[in-house]
């Protein structure tokens, strides 16, 4: 949990370093998001895992109610539109730190109740710094900056390669039997690997660009990545390491040119 923690910081930190005060209008790739947007979506959900740390019989209803109600993530941001830039950043720093003193008294295995399936502390821990590295490389490309690729992206390649599953699933897919192997080459000149290392399946390439398509944050024609086998293509056609419905993806060709 320590080193998750100090990753998550250090992700906030990069993310924090792009919200100057001329940014909030600027539209992202997410079709209909401002910066603003990215980051409010991110505030909220920080709140929430406050509460459903500290509180999670409470949150539990919350959610039974939310679900009832048909509970929409962009109506959330909508609402709080009108926010001036430097109240929603406020908001936000002011919810990531109560999220990570939260999550910084659990153990790794505790349970946090969430909008789907419980997760672990750690998973969960994961699962936001994934979301504040996809949200934030829709406002550093809104922004027209390109980030240096961290050995944090190890993290968002675990996520990744676990949400294989629910990849195909959430797109109406059976889910394949076959293993698949990921051999990715990170920042620092390591090696990152999962998957059984006799299987015929195989995706390989640079840790940036397996995160970029498993978050849906580049189309898969527009990365370096060597896919083999049929499972391993179609897997990353779909592939969505985030929760909720099944994402639209981007367009081949539609990188932003930063």
């Amino acid at each position: 949990m320590d080193e998750l923690l100090t990753d998550l910081r250090e992700e906030t930190g990069d993310l924090e370093r792009l919200l100057g005060p001329r940014v909030w209008d600027l539209p992202t790739p997410a079709e209909g998001w401002t910066v603003r947007d990215q980051v409010t979506h991110l505030a909220w959900f920080d709140e929430a895992a406050v509460r459903a740390v500290t509180d999670p019989a409470a949150f539990r209803e919350e959610v039974r109610t939310l679900v009832a109600e048909g509970f929409d993530v962009d109506r959330a941001v909508e609402e709080r539109r009108s926010m001036p830039g430097d109240a929603v950043l406020d908001w936000f720093r002011t919810a990531r730190h109560r999220m990570i003193e939260a999550l910084a008294a659990l153990e790794p295995k505790a349970r946090i109740p969430w909008y789907g399936p419980d997760m672990g502390a750690a998973s969960f821990t994961t699962a936001r710094l994934m979301e504040t590295w996809a949200h934030g490389q829709d406002v550093a490309d809104a922004v027209k900056v390109r980030r240096a690729p961290t050995d944090r992206l190890r993290h968002v390649a675990q996520i990744g390669v676990r949400t294989l599953p629910w990849s195909f699933t959430v797109h109406g897919r059976p889910v394949p039997q076959t293993p698949v192997r990921v051999e990715l080459t990170l920042p620092g000149g390591g090696r990152w690997a999962a998957g059984p290392e006799d299987a015929a399946d195989l995706v390989q390439g640079p840790v940036l660009d397996f995160c970029l398509v498993v978050t849906q944050r580049r189309h898969r024609a527009d990365v370096d990545l060597t896919i083999t086998g049929p499972v391993a293509e179609e897997w990353m056609d779909v592939a969505q390491a985030f929760a909720g419905p099944a994402g639209a993806g981007r367009r081949p060709g539609g990188s932003p040119d930063v």
